[in-house]
């Protein structure tokens, strides 16, 4: 039922009955009716009506609102598998010529180092489009076993603390919020060399925080752009959270990423330890 037709029935319903019983009452039930429970009928008649009418009426409008919040979910998942099948695409395009140059010279050791690449974004990418956008998998369990799949890529085993309550997100959110830690986690692997990574999602006094901490050689704020690194990929999905992101770094000392969200900051700053 379109809005158009639930405002046309929203005018004409209530009118047409009270309306109805009135010139029934003043025409027909003239002389069977008194006027003082005549006005009794009419202010029941008018509260069983507006109460039955209005309970119609806000629980279509609830329905129409939660399929539209569900196909703008669905739509937000089919985006993110779109755009992880261009960079799987992407990525495994340049890495591919790349493996071609370093095999006509020879260079063995690059061209492995290059074929574990491979075999690692594809793993991932498979992982993610995998997901049915139905699976009823809560979203740290979703969060876990994707970080189980890194982990058997990478070698490094994090260390996950999740204290956030499931349907604390909507699925809109989760799919975002999952894009960071995914695109956090990837720049971990390829640039890092850290042996020890953790994840914490837990709410705060504003709303909630994520914090991902790694031991690798970390690098300087003046040495690396916001355009580097997935950086940028970051900073979108966090303003889509309306976050902000902290990036604090010192060479070989880690570097540690922090997201707040439940203020309006949607911001990047990249910070030096020292």
């Amino acid at each position: 039922m379109s809005y158009r037709t639930l405002k046309i029935i929203t005018i004409l319903l209530p009118t047409l009955l009270i309306g109805g019983f009135e010139l029934l009452r003043h025409s027909v039930l003239l002389h069977e009716l008194s006027m003082k429970t005549g006005n009794y009928l009419i202010t029941i008649l008018t509260f069983l009506i507006s109460y039955a009418f209005s309970t119609w009426m806000f629980k279509t409008i609830q329905d129409k609102n939660q399929r539209i919040a569900s196909e703008r979910a669905m739509r937000a998942v089919y985006e993110e598998r779109e755009r992880l099948a261009k960079e799987l695409h992407d990525n495994i395009a340049q890495t591919l010529f790349l493996l071609k140059v370093n095999l006509k010279k020879g260079k063995v050791d690059e061209a492995t180092g290059l074929v574990h690449s491979i075999d690692a974004n594809v793993r991932q990418a498979i992982y993610n489009l995998r997901m049915s956008p139905d699976d009823m998998m809560s979203f740290s369990k979703r969060v876990e076993n994707w970080l189980n799949e890194w982990s058997a890529v990478s070698g490094v085993e994090p260390s996950i603390n999740i204290q956030i309550p499931e349907g604390y997100f909507s699925t809109l959110e989760e799919v975002q919020l999952f894009g960071i830690i995914q695109e956090a986690f990837m720049n971990i692997r390829k640039h890092s060399q850290a042996t020890s990574v953790s994840l914490q999602l837990k709410p705060n006094n504003l709303g909630w925080e994520l914090r991902i901490e790694d031991n690798g050689k970390g690098f300087s704020p003046k040495e690396i752009k916001v355009t580097q690194y997935g950086l940028v990929m970051l900073k979108e999905r966090a303003q889509k959270l309306e976050a902000d992101v902290d990036i604090v770094s010192e060479l070989n000392q880690g570097t540690t990423i922090t997201v707040r969200g439940g203020v309006k900051y949607g911001s990047i700053s990249i910070a030096h330890r020292g």
